[in-house]
């Protein structure tokens, strides 16, 4: 009996060990997760706070240098100074959070551009947990990281006021307000339908970003009713249009107008795109004679400016705008390539070089008439100059799909440059980028 009480306590003894040994394993594990939450949350709030001293100090970069020969700009901030200034604001802000990091956490994913708009932070703590091992105790620490980005809008809705409204004159057909020329392509197509003995009705034109809020507010679903600052009727260049018998002939016959179906899920919705250069939709100069400014920004090296006038004038695109784009593209440079095999001043695929007539795409002249081209398809299509930027950077299909700048880096980091190239000529309002934390 004895021996069997004793061969007991020895079971009952071992259970109780391995009890403490699991509790000391669970303790430790949750005390490496509780870290491991802490040092998150901490890279979290020092890769927003680094973002936000970005985006505040983003217009800076475009700053001239100098006031005059000689006198340096106190506004003008170098892209070393601007990623200083976001590098101690991520440290001070993971410091009052009770984690002190060095500087060599904090890193520019895009660093080598001339405008970065991402940043990186690292973090890591200590659990204060000591595990046993081989017979060895030792300290197990928590790491974790964060990315946040400045990016335009994901809807694209930018303009020259900050929100790309039409503030022209506007004509009436059927009680519904246009733009003129718009109008006038209507007045055209309206005499062809009713040749055909179809009558067309005009439900809806231009609206502001007022009454485009009201209409929301009853209907806030985006895929019917585009929320305030992004729906293309601001444009006054939108027409939504019926009977519904009439869809099929506006199907097979509006492009001969002008006119394109925006949407497939809208059969009623048509958008005029002979017009579509970058001055319809915020961006850039018209003069008198309807052709787009020649004027291009200090940037721009004397060979290549008379360049960019004339495509601007042939294609109806600001000259500002396709300056800004080569500076982000190739940095006015006529034989740079990528790795991803882009040629030339404006960095053309191959594919999209011969789709485009494109011969040579080293050749400066051709590449910008061509680059402008493109443009002018791609803003006729996309009714906004962000969205044709992220076409011109990700692909057309991209951004059909959702709408929108797609989320990726490289095409959210470049619009945000062209932005804020356009800012610094007094063309965009660049309080629209907005943060955020993307990984």
């Amino acid at each position: 009996m004895r021996s069997e009480r004793g061969q007991s306590s020895v079971l009952l003894l071992g259970v109780l060990a391995t009890l403490i040994a699991v509790s000391l394993v669970l303790a430790a594990f949750g005390q490496a997760l509780g870290g491991k939450g802490r040092a998150q949350r901490v890279a979290d709030i020092a890769a927003i706070s680094g973002a936000q001293a970005m985006r505040d100090a983003y217009p800076r970069l475009f700053e001239p240098p100098e006031l005059r020969p000689g006198v340096p700009n106190p506004r003008h901030l170098s892209p070393a100074a601007y990623m200083d200034l976001a590098r101690a604001a991520a440290l001070r802000a993971a410091r009052r959070n009770g984690i002190a990091l060095s500087a060599a956490d904090i890193r520019f994913p895009d660093g080598s551009s001339f405008a970065p708009t991402r940043i990186a932070v690292v973090s890591h703590t200590e659990t204060g947990v000591r595990v046993k091992q081989d017979g060895a105790r030792r300290r197990i620490s928590a790491g974790a990281r964060a990315v946040a980005e400045l990016a335009p809008p994901a809807g694209g809705g930018l303009g020259s006021r900050g929100d790309g409204e039409y503030s022209g004159p506007l004509a009436h057909r059927q009680g519904k307000p246009m733009r003129p020329d718009v109008a006038l392509a209507f007045d055209r197509m309206e005499r062809a339908a009713g040749a055909a003995g179809v009558r067309l009705i005009v439900v809806s034109g231009f609206r502001s970003n007022a009454e485009q809020a009201a209409l929301f507010a009853r209907h806030p679903d985006p895929r019917w009713v585009a929320p305030p600052g992004q729906s293309l009727h601001r444009l006054g260049t939108e027409l939504d249009l019926g009977p519904p018998g009439a869809y099929g002939w506006l199907a097979r016959n509006a492009t001969r107008f002008g006119f394109l179906e925006r949407y497939s899920w809208e059969p009623w919705h048509f958008g005029y795109t002979r017009s579509p250069g970058s001055a319809s939709v915020g961006f850039g100069t018209r003069g008198g004679d309807g052709r787009a400014t020649a004027a291009v920004q200090s940037f721009v090296p004397a060979l290549y400016a008379p360049m960019l006038a004339h495509a601007a004038q042939r294609w109806g695109v600001s000259a500002q705008l396709l300056a800004a784009q080569i500076y982000a593209e190739s940095n006015f440079n006529p034989f740079a390539r990528s790795p991803a095999g882009a040629q030339g001043i404006a960095q053309f695929m191959p594919g999209t070089a011969r789709g485009m007539g494109l011969r040579n795409p080293f050749d400066a002249a051709e590449s910008i008439d061509a680059q402008a081209h493109l443009m002018r398809r791609l803003l006729a299509r996309f009714g906004s100059v962000p969205l044709a930027l992220a076409a011109y950077n990700a692909g057309p299909a991209a951004v059909a799909r959702c709408g929108c700048v797609p989320p990726y880096p490289e095409t959210r980091g470049y619009v945000a440059r062209i932005l804020g190239l356009l800012g610094g000529a007094g063309d965009a309002g660049l309080g629209a980028l907005t943060v955020r934390l993307v990984e």
